[in-house]
């Protein structure tokens, strides 16, 4: 996989992590699952830069 394509991926991965947290903090008030969200979303996108 080229450098163009897994920048790519990093910013579509990027922007539901900024988005996603302020929501999940909105819900819940907590930090805490703001962090698993984050872990989720870097799991995700650590399984697209792995191909």
């Amino acid at each position: 996989m080229d450098i163009s394509r897994k920048l790519g991926i990093l910013v579509f991965c990027m922007v539901p992590a900024i988005v996603g947290g302020g929501i999940v903090f909105g819900f819940a008030h907590n930090y805490v699952a703001v962090a698993i969200w984050e872990v989720i979303v870097l799991g995700i996108a650590g399984i697209f830069f792995s191909r």
